[in-house]
């Protein structure tokens, strides 16, 4: 059915529909700036036993206060269903507990009658109690994304709404019980789909389909790994998944945490208010880098050294590293206590510690543990001989100077950044714990050619952390989060898989890549293998190939490249009903280039929407002295776009995970000899092509890669 405009007429009387939805808009409005003003007007002086308590409650105050904020731009609900018969409280209101009032369904009354429900992107109740707006992550919301007419769910219709500057302007119905004519997609549907963006990334609740619901909603006890092809929404998918686990499960994520993990620190901004715009504000975002950050990066390492610097391989190098000063006493214990000697024969000692070795726990839980163990001896003595030590006796054993001189001298305290620094200074030190696991070529390669001579001193590199952090984590556990979130998973090497996983070891996780998109040497070769190492072998994988933001042309030409890069995955499809604007443009004159990508930035300038240069990172700082002698003003990765700024120059390098509605490439085959191989060329050029959401213009003055003529 196609969209409902205002109708010309000065006359708004109820019987006009549009006016009534916007009277609810208004009304639902003036609700939650009164639930917020409620919680503003909280005086907890009565409520706070102490300064301490007092502080938590204020900032939790606060918190609430901004997480009921009205985002003027932002629609507060975005669909209706009217339900055939009205569900049940349990349904209607959910796990989670928001706030959300009984239903009026099940009450009677309210402003949702009957079986009729408002979707947006938070609760709002009125005075009474009473929902004006369900929260989309509410069971009675799921129909909204899922209902069809082969399986309607007990829904009778379906309403969208369009929206101009926070303004309803239009409603689309769809009746749910009319099977004589198929599942399409709606005009308001679409235009959301394919509506212009200036900023950061935005939310796609009013557009999540059938097939990302299920991954969003699925349950907290699994991990979910979503092979996506370019703009089917996985970064989006997976951020929306947060919010319900959040929704679903608040009070035990609130007390073991949440985190999104993001390639690099442009694109966590692109993604920064995804989240807050849902009404989540507590979920952290780092890089891997920043988890592994206990020495400071300041060198690089050459391909060859990072291959191997990130094998699976190094951890047990690691493992032995750490192990390798623990010693077996050669000498007895003598513990004096009073006017008795107590004696712990070697042999006795080296059973505790290789007892100790063979459990194969954490090496500073089993340092320890050791005094315990040997106390324990001597308290068997002292029992033998008709004396009833208790556990402070123990206690007192465990810290004598001579059991503390024996834990000291046989298993001794590891620093993991100086345990590290060792390793990759030392070749016979290397040589002994890399016997059997790598060659004596690769113990070579990541040695390093200037040892340093301490740890502040060293040019520690990004691959160089992420060994410091594994062997953090031999001498003491990893904390686990709740639920992890890593994006562009693709690239990430065995060892930083290890990383991450060490952040989720009792929690679950979602795994967000593709693989025809990995352009690091490490790039994993498929999932089962990047899950292994992450500690997650039974993660369940979905596959995404259907496209909603990429046009059609641009997603057939880019997947050319497909059975050089990725010859096992199926090629995307694009939903959208548009090709897309979409050209190949030879340049004749290489000296002319520069001109060229100019002029094709002027033109998709004079259209809605942002707009991203992408050029290979040598080609960056010509292309930014040629846009400013032209006078056009660019930003950065990372910037927020504006009305006056919509150009941004994006080093191939770093356009992972980013879309603009019209995208200027510059020079291909530029991006493709960058890289080291060909294969990571290709892939890089790849994500290159599938940035745009609107429009691609290609310009070229060598000749295009093989694969894509």
């Amino acid at each position: 059915m196609p969209p409902h405009a205002p109708e010309p007429t000065a006359d708004r009387s109820a019987t006009d529909p549009l006016a009534r939805e916007r009277a609810h808009l208004a009304s639902s409005r003036a609700a939650l700036s009164a639930m917020r003003a409620d919680v503003a007007a909280l005086d907890i002086k009565d409520v706070a036993a102490n300064w301490v308590n007092a502080q938590v409650l204020q900032r939790q105050i606060d918190e609430r206060i901004t997480a009921l904020a009205d985002l003027a731009d932002t629609p507060l609900f975005f669909g209706r269903l009217d339900y055939l018969h009205a569900p049940g409280a349990e349904q209607a209101e959910g796990a989670a507990s928001n706030g959300a009032a009984r239903s009026a369904s099940i009450r009677g009354g309210g402003r949702a009658t009957g079986g009729r429900f408002y979707i947006g992107r938070r609760h709002v109740h009125d005075a009474e109690g009473d929902p004006m707006v369900i929260d989309w992550r509410a069971p009675v919301s799921q129909p909204f994304y899922r209902a069809s007419k082969k399986d309607p769910m007990d829904v009778r219709m379906r309403r969208r709404f369009g929206y101009t500057g926070g303004e309803l302007t239009a409603y689309e119905d769809e009746d749910l019980t009319d099977a004589s004519t198929g599942d399409t997609a709606g005009k308001l549907l679409q235009s959301e789909i394919e509506r212009p963006r200036v900023g950061p990334m935005r939310d796609i609740v009013a557009t999540i389909q059938p097939e990302q619901d299920e991954i969003v909603r699925a349950g907290i006890g699994g991990t979910v790994c979503v092979q996506g092809a370019p703009g089917t929404g996985k970064t989006a998918v997976g951020l929306h998944r947060v919010a319900y686990l959040l929704y679903a499960h608040r009070e035990r994520l609130a007390r073991t945490g949440t985190l999104v993990i993001g390639p690099n620190r442009s694109f966590l901004h692109y993604i920064e208010q995804v989240l807050p715009a849902l009404g989540e504000l507590n979920v952290a975002q780092a890089t891997v880098d920043d988890l592994v950050a206990h020495v400071e990066v300041r060198g690089t390492d050459t391909p060859e050294a990072a291959l191997i610097k990130g094998d699976a391989r190094m951890a047990e190098v690691l493992r032995r590293a750490v192990r390798s000063g623990v010693t077996m006493p050669v000498e007895p214990l003598v513990v004096v206590r009073g006017s008795r000697r107590w004696r712990v024969p070697a042999y006795e000692l080296e059973e505790i510690v290789r007892e100790l070795l063979d459990r194969d726990i954490r090496y500073g839980a089993a340092r320890e543990a050791l005094p315990q163990r040997i106390a324990h001896a001597v308290l068997v003595r002292m029992e033998q001989v008709g004396e009833a030590p208790d556990d402070r006796v123990q206690d007192a054993v465990a810290r004598n100077p001579a059991v503390k001189a024996v834990v000291k001298a046989v298993w001794p305290p590891v620093d993991p950044a100086k345990l590290v620094l060792r390793l990759l200074s030392d070749p016979e030190f290397l040589a002994e714990q890399a016997a059997g696991v790598l060659s004596a070529e690769e113990q070579a390669a990541i040695l390093w050619a200037k040892p340093a001579r301490g740890v502040k001193g060293a040019k520690w590199s990004a691959a160089d952390a992420v060994l410091v952090d594994e062997a953090a984590d031999l001498v003491s556990r990893t904390p686990s989060l709740g639920h992890v979130v890593l994006d562009e998973a693709q690239d990430l090497s065995p060892m930083q898989y290890r990383a991450v996983g060490r952040r989720c070891t009792t929690g679950s996780a979602t795994v967000l890549g593709d693989i025809a998109q990995g352009t690091t040497p490490w790039a994993t070769p498929g999932w089962a293998a990047a899950l292994h190492h992450l500690g997650k072998p039974e993660a369940t994988v979905e596959e995404l190939t259907q496209g909603f933001r990429v046009p059609r042309e641009v997603i057939a030409y880019a997947s050319r490249l497909l059975p050089a890069i990725a010859p096992g995955l199926a090629e995307a499809t694009s939903v959208r009903e548009s090709p897309g604007d979409f050209a190949v443009r030879p340049v004749a004159d290489p000296a002319g280039l520069d001109a060229a990508v100019v002029a094709a930035c002027r033109a998709a300038l004079r259209r809605e929407g942002s707009v991203g240069l992408i050029a290979a990172d040598a080609r960056i700082p010509a292309l930014a002295a040629a846009l400013a002698a032209d006078g056009l003003p660019h930003l950065a990765p990372g910037e927020e776009t504006t009305a006056d700024a919509r150009l941004t120059l994006v080093p191939a390098t770093l356009a992972k995970g980013l879309e603009y509605d019209y995208v200027v490439l510059d020079e291909p085959a530029e991006i493709v000899s960058a890289e080291p191989d060909e294969r990571t060329g290709l892939r890089r050029l790849y994500v290159a092509l599938t940035r745009a959401v609107s429009g691609l213009t290609i310009l070229h003055a060598r000749p295009l890669p093989n694969q894509l003529r």
